[in-house]
C-alpha cells in the first residue's frame, strides 16, 4: 500500500514538473515590451574629434594626457613658432617701411602743391603784365605751361600716395596672415570632451593636417539602436525615451529621441513576404540631456552596453504614459555621482 502511494506521489511530482515546463515554454508571457513601447540594444556613444595641425611643423608642447577632461578653449598643444616669429618680425619691418614710403609720398604732394600755387601766382602776374604790354606773349605761354606742369605733378604725387598706401595694405595683409599662422599653432579644445588618444609627442614633426589628439565629445552623448519597419514609423522625434545600461540595470536614464532614419538601414535583396518586410530595420538615436551630462562629466563614459526604450504613437498620435512597472524600473535620473553614472570604460 505504501509502495502504491509512493508511485502516485512520484507520478504527481513528475506531472507537475512537466506541466510547469510546458507552461513555461508555451503559455508563459514572452519577454516582449509592453504594448505601446519598443526597445533596442545599443551602447553609449559620442562623436570623436581629431585635433589636427593646420600647418606643417614641429610639436612644441602637449598640455594634456589621455583621459583628461577638457573644457572649450583649453590649450591642448602648441606647435613650434620660431620661424613664424621671424617671419612676423620681417613683415612688421616691411609694414613700417611701406608706411614710411607713404609719408615721403605725402611730403611730395605737399611740395607739388606749393609749386602749383607758386606757378599759378606767377601766371596771374604774367597775365596782368601782358595786358599792360610789359610781358610778351611768349613769356605768358611759358608761365601757363609751368602751371600746367605743376598741376600734373600734384596729380602724379597724389597717385603715388595711393600706390604707397596699397603697398602698406599688402604688407599688412601679409603680416596678418603670419599672425593667423601663429595663432593656429596653438590648438584649443573646440568643446567639452575627454582626451581619448594622444597621437603625437613633443618634438615630432607633423605635416599639414597631422593629428595630435583625439577627443571624445561630451557635447552630444547618445545611444543608437534599430527598430523594425512596423515600429520605427511610430516613434516621434523629440519624445521622451529611457536608457538602461548593463552596469546599472535598476536605473532608467531619461533621454530624448533625436533621430529617426528616413529610410531602412539594411534590407533583403527582394522584399516579397510579410516576414521579409518586418526585417527592414531603421536606425533610431536617443540623446541624453546635455544639462544632465554636464553635471556628471567625470562619470559619463562611452562604449557601455545597454537598452533604449521608446514609446510608440497610436493612430491618433497619442503615446502611453511610462508605467511604474516597466522592467527595469524607471527612475528620474542618474544616482548620486559616488555611485557611478551612465558608463563603464571607454
Amino acid at each position: 500500500m505504501s509502495r502504491k502511494i509512493s508511485i502516485v506521489l512520484v507520478v504527481a511530482v513528475l506531472a507537475a514538473f512537466l506541466g510547469y515546463a510546458a507552461w513555461k515554454v508555451l503559455l508563459a508571457p514572452s519577454d516582449l515590451p509592453p504594448d505601446g513601447f519598443a526597445r533596442g540594444n545599443g551602447r553609449i556613444e559620442a562623436d570623436l574629434i581629431d585635433v589636427s595641425t593646420r600647418l606643417a611643423g614641429r610639436v612644441s608642447t602637449i598640455s594634456v594626457r589621455e583621459g583628461d577632461l577638457v573644457q572649450p578653449g583649453d590649450v591642448l598643444a602648441v606647435m613650434d613658432t620660431t620661424e613664424l616669429v621671424a617671419q612676423k618680425m620681417r613683415a612688421e619691418a616691411a609694414v613700417a617701411s611701406a608706411e614710411a614710403a607713404v609719408a615721403v609720398a605725402q611730403a611730395g604732394v605737399t611740395e607739388t602743391e606749393a609749386r602749383l600755387a607758386l606757378s599759378r601766382s606767377e601766371l596771374a602776374r604774367a597775365e596782368t603784365l601782358n595786358e599792360r604790354g610789359v610781358v610778351s606773349g611768349e613769356e605768358l605761354d611759358i608761365r601757363r605751361t609751368e602751371a600746367q606742369l605743376a598741376a600734373a605733378g600734384r596729380t602724379a604725387a597724389e597717385a603715388g600716395v595711393v600706390a604707397k598706401q596699397r603697398a602698406v595694405d599688402a604688407e599688412s595683409a601679409a603680416l596678418r596672415e603670419i599672425e593667423a599662422r601663429i595663432a593656429d599653432s596653438t590648438l584649443y579644445a573646440p568643446q567639452v570632451g575627454r582626451v581619448l588618444y594622444r597621437l603625437a609627442q613633443p618634438g615630432e614633426v607633423l605635416g599639414g593636417g597631422g593629428k595630435v589628439l583625439t577627443l571624445v565629445s561630451l557635447g552630444d552623448v547618445y545611444m543608437e539602436f534599430f527598430l523594425s519597419a512596423s515600429a520605427a514609423p511610430r516613434v516621434r522625434l523629440g519624445d521622451d525615451a529611457r536608457i538602461v545600461v548593463d552596469v546599472m540595470p535598476d536605473v532608467a536614464v531619461p533621454a530624448v529621441v533625436s533621430f529617426v532614419a528616413p529610410q531602412a538601414q539594411f534590407t533583403p535583396k527582394q522584399v516579397e513576404t510579410i516576414e521579409e518586410r518586418e526585417s527592414l530595420m531603421f536606425r533610431i538615436r536617443v540623446r541624453l540631456p546635455q544639462e544632465m551630462v554636464a553635471k556628471r562629466l567625470a562619470q559619463v563614459k562611452t562604449g557601455v552596453r545597454g537598452v533604449a526604450w521608446v514609446r510608440l504613437a497610436g493612430p491618433d498620435g497619442s503615446v502611453p504614459d511610462w508605467p511604474e512597472g516597466l522592467t527595469p524600473p524607471l527612475a528620474t535620473g542618474l544616482p548620486a555621482p559616488q555611485h557611478g553614472a551612465a558608463g563603464g570604460g571607454n
